[in-house]
Parts: C-alpha cells; sequence; structure tokens
C-alpha cells in the first residue's frame, strides 16, 4: 500500500510512553485522552530495551497491554519499531556498534542516535525486532500506521563506516580515474591508486575547525551522500522486515523539517507518507515554519504530510526554552494544517517523571490535571479538528510557484572556502520564500528534480549546484513564457563541486544573460546600497560584478568602484516573453520583497490578500479531492485584524458567513478557515 493512513478525521494524538508509568496511571490518562479529544497514539518509539532486554529473549506482555487497551478505548495507534537507541546490552556484546565522531573517538554507550549504520550487528538486530513486531501486531485492530525508527542523523566514520564508503565509492563511479576527476585529485597530491587508500573526511584527515572546512568539498560531499544513503539502508531494512507481515499498513519516518545532515528528497520515495517534528525557535518568523511545512509537502510531490510532533507548551532542548503563549499552539496547528497536515500531533501526552526530557512540554503534566491552561488549549483544539472532520483530508495546494531546495547545494556552498562563509543557504532561500508568501503566492517547495511544467514562476536562490539536465528544464520555463529566479553564489558548480570551466553562471548563462567576473565578500557590518526602481534599498555580504549579455539593468549598484553596475537583472529569453532574473547581492526584505512581486505579479500570482502580511496575517490555500476550496487565514500579530472578503465564504471554525467585500475581522492569534462558495 502507498499513501496515507485512511482516517474518518484528522488524527489527533501523540507520543505516548505508558511503559514508565504503572497501569493506574493508565486509566487516568484515558479519561484525559477522552476530554481532549485524542485518538491516536504513537507508541513504542524507544522500546527496545523494553521488548528485548537480553539478546535471546523478547517480552511483549506490557505492549500487547498497551495497544489492547488503546484498542478497547477506540483509539488507534502508530507503532514504532523501537529501534532509535540501542539497548545496553547490545553496546556491551556488540562494541562496534556505538559510533566513532568526527574526533575519531569510539564513544561508549549512552544517549540516542547512537548507533553506527553500517554495523552488520544493528542491522540484524534492529531488523529482527522489527520484524517481530510486524508479525505480532500487523491485524491488530488498533494498529494505524508504522513508525520506522526515531528522527534519523548523526554519522559515523569507524572503520566499518570507511570500509562501506569505499563500496558505495566503487557503485558511483565504477572506477579510480572517474573519482579522481570528480575530485579533481590532482589538487594537493590527492591522486588515489587504490580504493583502500580513501578515508572518511573527518577531523584526523581532510577537516580543520569542523565540519564545514574541508580540504577537498567533493570528497565531503559524497561522505555526506553516503551518511544519508547509509541511514537510508537502516531504514530500508527495517520496512522490508515490516512489509514481510504487514504489507498494507503505511509506513513513515519522522523526519525534522530542514534538517541539515539527511538528504530527505532521497529518501522520500522509500515513505508511503511523509511526518515531520516541528520545533522551531519561538523567536523565528511563521514563514520559517511555513517553509519547513512546504518543504514537507513537497516530498511526495504535494500530497499531504502529518505533523507528527510538536510540542504543547515548551521545549527541554535549549539552552533557554519560551513558553507558548495562549493561542500560539492553536495558531501553529492550524498553520500546519494550511500548509498541507493531515494529522495533528505531540510529542509528549504524559509528561516523563525523570531523565532529559521531565521538564519538556506535554498536554498532561506530573500532577496529571486537566485544568491547566495548556490542557484546555489542547482539548479545545481537539474540540475544533474534531468538528473540521474530515474537510481537508486528501487536500492540496493549488500553487504555480515553485522554489527549488537542494540539500547538495546547502551542504556545498556552505564548505566552500570562499567567496563567504557568513552566507547560509537556509537565510536566502527564506528570504525569497517569505516574500514569495508577503506576496500572496502559495509555494510549492521542490527538489531540482521536480517537474516543472505545472509552474509560472521557478525561484532557486543560492542554487550552488546545477546538476544534470537542471539548466536545460529551467530554460523550457521561461521558453513557454515563464519566469526564473537565481541569485549570487548561483550555478557555480557541478555534481561533484567543480567549477564550470565557463563564465559565472556557468550553464545558467544563457538562461539570465548576464556574465560575472568579479565578486567582492564583506563583514557582515558593512552595508551596500542598490538603487531599484525609485526605491534605495540595502544589500550585504556578497557583491558580484555583473556584465550584461542582453539582460536588462533593473537594480544599480550606488557605492564602492562597481557603482553604476546591475545588481538586478532581466532577460528576456524565448519566444513567447519568458524571463530570466539574477539577483547579484543579498537584498534586505524590501528589496527581495520588490523584487519577487514584480516577478509574480507579471504572472498574476500576487494573491487577493497579499497586503495581509504587512499586518501579520498568513494566507495558504488547499483544494479537498472533490474540488472544495479552503482558505487558511493566520493572524500572527498580536493585535486584531481587519481584511476584505475577496471571495464569499463559511468559516468553517465558526459557522460564520462572510459576502464578498465585507470586512473579515481575525482577532489576535486568530485562525479563519473559509469555505470557499
Amino acid at each position: 500500500m502507498s499513501g496515507l493512513p485512511e482516517t474518518p478525521k484528522i488524527p489527533y494524538g501523540g507520543d505516548y510512553n505508558p511503559e514508565q508509568w504503572p497501569e493506574e496511571v493508565w486509566d487516568a490518562d484515558h479519561r484525559l485522552f477522552g476530554r481532549a479529544g485524542i485518538d491516536t497514539l504513537t507508541v513504542g518509539v524507544f522500546a527496545w530495551s523494553l521488548l528485548q532486554p537480553a539478546p535471546d529473549t523478547y517480552d511483549f506482555t506490557v505492549l500487547d497491554r498497551i495497544l489492547d487497551r488503546a484498542a478497547a478505548e477506540g483509539r488507534r495507534v502508530v507503532l514504532a519499531t523501537g529501534t532509535a537507541a540501542l539497548p545496553p546490552w547490545l553496546a556491551r556484546a556488540h562494541p562496534e556498534v556505538n559510533r566513532t565522531d568526527f574526533e575519531g573517538r569510539r564513544h561508549g554507550y549512552g544517549q540516542r542516535h547512537n548507533f553506527c549504520p553500517s554495523s552488520p550487528a544493528y542491522r540484524r538486530l534492529s531488523t529482527a525486532l522489527a520484524g517481530r513486531i510486524a508479525r505480532r501486531y500487523a491485524d491488530h485492530p488498533a494498529l494505524l500506521a508504522w513508525h520506522i525508527n526515531n528522527e534519523y542523523g548523526g554519522a559515523c566514520y569507524c572503520t566499518l563506516c570507511a570500509d562501506a564508503f569505499r563500496g558505495w565509492l566503487r557503485e558511483r563511479y565504477g572506477s579510480l580515474d572517474a573519482l579522481n576527476d570528480a575530485w579533481w585529485s590532482t589538487f594537493w597530491s590527492h591522486r588515489y591508486t587504490e580504493w583502500a587508500e580513501i578515508e572518511p573526511p573527518s577531523a584526523l584527515t581532510e577537516h580543520w575547525r569542523g565540519p564545514d572546512h574541508t580540504a577537498f568539498q567533493g570528497l565531503t560531499l559524497d561522505y555526506r551522500r553516503f551518511t544519508t544513503d547509509a541511514l537510508l539502508g537502516c531504514f530500508l531494512a527495517e520496512k522490508e522486515a515490516v512489509r514481510e507481515h504487514s504489507p498494507h499498513t503505511p509506513v513513515t519516518t519522522n523526519f525534522m523539517g530542514m534538517f541539515r545532515p539527511l538528504d530527505y528528497h532521497r529518501w522520500a520515495p522509500h515513505l508511503d507518507f511523509a511526518s515531520w517534528d516541528s520545533y522551531p525557535p519561538l523567536d523565528a518568523p511563521p514563514t520559517r515554519s511555513a517553509l519547513a511545512h512546504d518543504l514537507m509537502r513537497g516530498l511526495k510531490d504535494g500530497a499531504p504530510f502529518w505533523l507528527m510532533e510538536q510540542t504543547p507548551s515548551t521545549t527541554a532542548c535549549r539552552d533557554v526554552n519560551p513558553l507558548r503563549r495562549p493561542g500560539e499552539l492553536r495558531l501553529a496547528s492550524w498553520q500546519a494544517v494550511a500548509h498541507g497536515a493531515d494529522a495533528v500531533l505531540y510529542f509528549q501526552l504524559r509528561a516523563s517523571r525523570g531523565a532529559c526530557e521531565k521538564y519538556h512540554g506535554a498536554v498532561i503534566g506530573h500532577a496529571g490535571r486537566d485544568d491547566t491552561r495548556v490542557f484546555r488549549e489542547v482539548a479545545e483544539l481537539g474540540r475544533e479538528l474534531a468538528e473540521a472532520g474530515a474537510l481537508s483530508l486528501g487536500a492540496r495546494t493549488p500553487a504555480r510557484t515553485a522554489l527549488l531546495f537542494d540539500w547538495d547545494s546547502w551542504w556545498a556552498l556552505e564548505m566552500s572556502d570562499g567567496p563567504s562563509r557568513l552566507v547560509k543557504y537556509l537565510d536566502v532561500v527564506h528570504d525569497y520564500y517569505r516574500a514569495a508568501r508577503a506576496a500572496g503566492a502559495d509555494v510549492d517547495v521542490v527538489p531540482v528534480t521536480a517537474d516543472l511544467d505545472p509552474y509560472d514562476v521557478v525561484l532557486a536562490p543560492v542554487l550552488h549546484l546545477v546538476k544534470g539536465d537542471l539548466a536545460a528544464r529551467l530554460e523550457a520555463v521561461a521558453e513557454r513564457g515563464g519566469t526564473v529566479l537565481t541569485t549570487f553564489l548561483s550555478a557555480r558548480g557541478d555534481e561533484h563541486d567543480r567549477a564550470f570551466l565557463a563564465d559565472v553562471p556557468g550553464p545558467l548563462g544563457p538562461l539570465m544573460g548576464v556574465r560575472v567576473d568579479e565578486w567582492d565578500s564583506r563583514p557582515a557590518g558593512v552595508t551596500g546600497r542598490v538603487r531599484l526602481g525609485a526605491d534605495e534599498v540595502a544589500a550585504r555580504l556578497v557583491f558580484e560584478i555583473v556584465v550584461p549579455v542582453g539582460a536588462e539593468q533593473v537594480g544599480t549598484y550606488l557605492s564602492d568602484f562597481y557603482a553604476g553596475t546591475p545588481a538586478v537583472t532581466r532577460n528576456r529569453f524565448g519566444e513567447r516573453g519568458g524571463e530570466g532574473w539574477y539577483v547579484a547581492t543579498r537584498l534586505d526584505d524590501a528589496g527581495t520583497d520588490e523584487v519577487v512581486r514584480r516577478v509574480l505579479a507579471r504572472h498574476g500570482l500576487t494573491g487577493p490578500y497579499a497586503d495581509a502580511a504587512a499586518a501579520g496575517v498568513e494566507t495558504s490555500a488547499r483544494v479537498t479531492p472533490d474540488g472544495t476550496r479552503l482558505l487558511f487565514l493566520l493572524n500572527h500579530a498580536g493585535t486584531e485584524a481587519t481584511l476584505t472578503a475577496h471571495a464569499t465564504g463559511t468559516d468553517v471554525l465558526t459557522g460564520k458567513r462572510y459576502e464578498k467585500g465585507e470586512p473579515l475581522v481575525l482577532d489576535p492569534l486568530g485562525v479563519v478557515l473559509l469555505r470557499l462558495e
């Protein structure tokens, strides 16, 4: 089976660890679940040492009771394979299963995410446990979905991983000649003559001052790809073990949004549905979470995803852990639904009594009360989701704007020795995403391999590597009349991070109609000025010196020796009026907004509520399988916002009907969900 679990409404609940508590506490939990509208429990995530207390001993007694109790209460279970953290006996019996870190230290037992992905012992025992769990519970009435492992991440640099890396390289390159060419290994006398000479890039080999300072970018880039594939191999082994006994129940693992270490695009085809854990810094702008939601939706070609975890109140993993203010939990949850979430789940349902997460937010605190503010907010949201029912399940986002997101470019940009280590991939990508959302456009965040035919506008900021046929496919967007925008530090390297033997921006040069001969990098405190239309905006970090080769100058540098040269250009491309826009510096928000709005307006993609963003209101559209149009209005401001209804519709959450042209008022942190007519 492929796809999302079938449910009558948006599943509501979260991570539940009743194995930590006596069964009389379970009674209280289920009573409180009923009051809060909680119908879905994620169980068994870290249960390995409970389920397999010794190498040849399995004990499912407690898990049997947990699932049977859930079924008796009418609740469904997302059942984990329990393999996310090693049991102590396994680390003792097989020391090689413990990871070796970037500095070359073999770790002892402890923490979590603590296994070597190349360890045969880990692979054998984890898949054995997953298979036993699947065989036992495949037909259990409470089972809703399978949850493989948990929040995969981390890297290992042991001898097992070194051997596995060499095998991965043999398969990728076929010959040492091809590998030497890809890594440009004639530099610094690095030409390899035997596969055994290749070492993982670490603090003991090619790196200095940390993982992003490497002598050979191609080598480090490939090790990050290898790590992604090694952990994916662990997932696939467990998934296969589960599928042997449970061929039809959907399978997922919980991602972590914009998580740098793993390329989720390489994982996406192997999940039945995407799910992720949302823990944004509470001082981050709401568009950061929106970008992550849209990235998760883009993993499965626009299909809905599950919000597998979020905190109902506070986290416990940061130096300072602010509390969600009244109304913020509801707003964040509806924002997830607005961007494609078909489930709203929490970590955690009951607070742990001990260890490092005892202060992490929970629906039910240590005292087990139902009269706390947090519990009341969770219960009220549960009521709203129940009343909304299945309305938004399966709904899609009708976006005509795509934003390209590329892990390879992220890795390559941030480990490049020049022009500037101050340029951060996510920051620049967010600049352009935020500007498009502020203009009222819905945005699909997609991989560079995505089909671009559905889109009129493609935003490709800091697309540092241009791989395969991407340049030709971007030209095709413009040839049919669309617009492609890219920025400074784009198209600098191929898939191996080798510089193109051409003028910058390499294969994007014909589409952009520019040539970049030089670039100036400045400290964070240095600000340049750019004339953009009638306005003057700020720019910083990198200033590329552009020579037009057919492009029109749209923005102009006002300072330094390159004053008067282009900072923003537009190039007419193709016979249908397509355009390529090039932004040669990091503009401030006002400048980015102006450029993106002009691009979107050309295609009629600025939304009817485009001005609402200035008042703190986010808009997002979804279309249900039966064609019903839904419009979410989310007020992220602490003050009331008044808009004008641009279409007739009914607020699903209150039943209030709005006629076109009528004032539409949102409370502070308020949500309106319009079913449009």
